[in-house]
Order: structure tokens, then sequence, then C-alpha cells
């Protein structure tokens, strides 16, 4: 009788501290757990540039490396470029939102309001400049808008006209710049390039059309380097706005939030290496440019009617053209001198820039009226790009000069292309990280939940 009492109290003593190396062994997994979860996401917000740099060397075909890119994007062209599209002058685009496709009809696959656009009210524009236009939506007509604090018309703009511009037609482009019937103006502060539900066979039908039509060889070594470089600025233009898609990202439609779809932006572009170099190659190619177009966009008048905003806007110009880092640093990011040498210069020319052409038509195929119109800004911006790079008679003729619509395209495309170079920069190792990381995941938390298991049978 007193062994047994005296075991049954033994066993009773031993429980609390059974049960304390219990919770403790809990804790202890449930830290290592979380702490597994949470220190991708540290490291992707945090540390981005904690892990080796993967893209270093000079950028393919130019003549600027990835780590002077990164950091004139970061401290000149990305602070400068943000201020520039936000004045009045870069604002406002002049645009055909009609969907004539040349190609198949038209079945508009878009499925959010976010896809529609949200037209200038005629009010908002000086009365010369506005004349010929007669698409704009009434003042009391903007229910796109509700909502949006950056919605808010301006009103600031006067009578004056734009001044010191001409209109005329785009040879790289499909769209006819001279014909106003059916365009209208567009606030893109009011549109922003992001997701918009467009997706599907739709969508994949347009790029498929445009690299099967107008790049079906590549990446085969018969491409001449004019025929590789036109890939890869149409590459480049697509891994910029898929970055764009991703970062303003419809996360959960019932709450309305909106963030960063890493997995999309992996899926896209990242887990490519040849589509982020790219990305890389064609904003070195419209950044040369626009520096080799400097005199000219420098000495242009920026003028809307409203003094402030408008010598803000020259200022900005001038500090982005002759700023000394990059005049040092990257004086000629992509050399064009090298292209179009030999007999068969003046006809492959021609056979580019009729690809180009029908990718610029490609445009008016698309479903989403936003997705339209970002791709055709972007587009008509690189078909600048070209037309300043390769013009016949040489940038410095006196007849060749830019219209207002095509500095206005050139400057925003630039833009954006300095946004996703700055997202891959920052974000892109901390997304690699979290991506690749996913696999293991599962098999290790796993394994330490059996590990609790067995410990807490044999306890």
């Amino acid at each position: 009788m007193v062994g047994s009492e005296s075991e049954k109290k033994s066993r009773t003593e031993g429980k609390p501290w059974r049960w304390i190396i219990i919770g403790a062994v809990i804790a202890l997994i449930v830290a290592l757990t979380t702490a597994s979860m949470t220190t991708p996401k540290i490291s992707l917000f945090r540390h981005p540039c904690s892990c080796s740099q993967k893209y270093s060397g000079m950028v393919e075909d130019c003549c600027c490396d990835y780590e002077t890119v990164d950091r004139l994007n970061e401290e000149v062209l990305y602070p400068s470029l943000q201020d520039l599209v936000k004045t009045p002058f870069f604002r406002y685009f002049k645009v055909k939102l009609g969907c004539d496709c040349p190609f198949w009809p038209d079945d508009g696959m878009c499925h959010l309001r976010d896809c529609s656009v949200c037209e200038c009210p005629e009010s908002e524009f000086p009365k010369s400049f506005r004349t010929p236009f007669h698409r704009g939506l009434p003042s009391d007509d903007l229910q796109c808008q509700e909502g949006k604090p950056q919605a808010a018309v301006d009103r600031t703009l006067d009578s004056k006209a734009f001044r010191g511009w001409t209109e005329i037609d785009n040879p790289w482009t499909n769209d006819d710049e001279t014909d106003n019937a059916e365009m209208t103006y567009v606030n893109l502060q009011l549109n922003p390039e992001q997701y918009t539900g467009y997706s599907g066979p739709s969508a994949r039908r347009i790029w498929d059309a445009v690299y099967s039509e107008n790049c079906p060889k590549y990446p085969s070594e018969e491409l001449c380097q004019e025929e590789r470089i036109l890939y890869k600025l149409i590459s480049g233009l697509h891994s910029s706005i898929s970055i764009h898609i991703a970062d303003r990202y419809l996360l959960d439609k019932s709450k309305n939030l909106w963030g960063c779809n890493a997995t999309l932006m992996y899926d896209r572009v990242l887990r490519y290496p040849d589509r982020v170099r790219n990305l890389y190659f064609t904003y070195l190619f419209v950044l040369r440019a626009v520096m080799k177009a400097q005199d000219y966009l420098e000495q242009a008048e920026y003028d809307t009617g409203n003094p402030t905003e408008d010598l803000k806007a020259h200022s900005l110009m001038r500090q982005l053209l002759y700023n000394p880092k990059l005049q040092a640093a990257c004086p000629l990011p992509f050399d064009e001198a090298k292209l179009w040498k030999g007999q068969r210069g003046p006809e492959l020319k021609q056979k580019i820039q009729e690809q180009f052409r029908n990718i610029s038509a490609l445009m008016d195929c698309v479903g989403c009226e936003k997705c339209r119109l970002w791709g055709k800004l972007q587009v008509l911006g690189l078909g600048t790009a070209l037309k300043i790079l390769f013009s016949d008679n040489g940038w410095d003729h006196l007849g060749q000069i830019l219209q207002r619509n095509e500095v206005i395209a050139l400057m925003n495309l630039l833009n954006r292309l300095s946004e996703s170079v700055k997202l891959v920069h920052e974000m892109g190792p901390g997304v690699e990280m979290i991506m690749e990381g996913q696999i293991a995941a599962p098999t290790a938390s796993s394994s330490l939940w059996q590990r609790m298991r067995t410990l807490l049978f044999k306890s």
C-alpha cells in the first residue's frame, strides 16, 4: 500500500514538468516555423540587395553596365521622370481609342471597370487645343472617376494654345497622327497602367501575333543584329508591361485590395533572365533617343497656359537632359551608328519598319480599352525613339521635327521603363528567393510538425 502511494505521488509530481517540456518544444517549433515564413518577406522589402548581383557587366548591345544603370536610374532618372510626367504638358495624351482591328473582330475580354478609360472633358483644355476634338466626356459624366482623389479636373488651364508644335505622321507607327477626327485626349494620371482583368486567349493572341508575325525566327542565329534588336525592344516592352500589371494587381476583388503579385512577376519576367536583360536594353535604347534629341527637347515650348507648371516641366527636362552624372557615367547608352551598314542596309531598314508598323496596328486589336491606351502610347514612344535614332536625313537635318504627342509618348515610355527597372532591381532578388523557396517549404514544415507529433505521443 505504501509502495503504491509512493509510486502515485511520483507520477503526479512528474506531470507538470512533462507538460512544461512539451510546451517549450511546441513554442520552439512554432517560433522556427514563423521565422522561416517571415524571413523572405523581410528580405523582399528591406534588404533588396542582400543577395549577390545576378545581372552585372555590360548590357548586351549597349554601352553601359547594369550597376551604372541601376545607380543612375535611382539617383537621376527615376525621380526626374516621376515629376515630369505629372506636369500638365506630359499628363495628356491624344489617342484613337476606337477598336478597328484590321486582323480579327474585337471580342472585348475585359472584366473590370478599371479597364475602361476616363476621357477628359473639353473644358480641361485650352480652347484652341481642343477645337478639333468632339469626343471628350461632358464634365458632369465622369462616373468612372468616382472615389479617386486624383480625378479632380485641373481647371487652371486657360485658352492659350500649345505653341511650337506641328502635326506630322510617324513613319514607324500605324496611326495617322494628323487625323484628329477620331482622336480624344486622356489624362494619363487618371488611367494608370495596371491589372484590368484582361487575360486569357484574347490577350495571348495579341502577343502571339506580335512575336510570330514579326519576330518569327528568334532566337535563331540566322538573325542579323538589326532583326535581333527589334525582338529585344518588343521583349523589353513586354516585360515592362508585365511588371506593371504585377505591381498594381487586384489581390482581392471583394475588398478592392490592390498590391504586388509576386508570383505573377516571377512567372512572367523574373524567372527568365533574357526578359530582364531585354528590359534593360529597351530602357537604354529609349534613353539614347532622348539624349540624342536633347537640343530639340531643351528648346521646345512646353506651353499649356499654366506658367508655373510649364516652367517646372521645362526645368525638369533640362535637369534630366544635362545631368552631369548621366553625362559622365553613361554618355552613349546605345550606339545606333553601327546599324544599317552594307548593301542590304536600306532594304533591311524598310523591312523592320514595316514589321514595327504591323505591331503598332495590332494595338487596335487589344480588347481592353485601358490596355489599348497604354499599348498605343508605349508603341508610339518606341516608334518615336526609332524615328530619332534612324532618321533618313539624320537628326540634325532642319526638316526633322517631333510632334507634341510623340514627345509625350516618348517621355512617358521612358518613365514606365524606369519604374520597371527600379522594381526589378529592388524587388527581384527577394521575389526570386520567395518563389524558389516555396518548393522546399511544405516539406520542411511537414517534417517539423511530424517530429512534434512523435514527441507528444512518446511523452
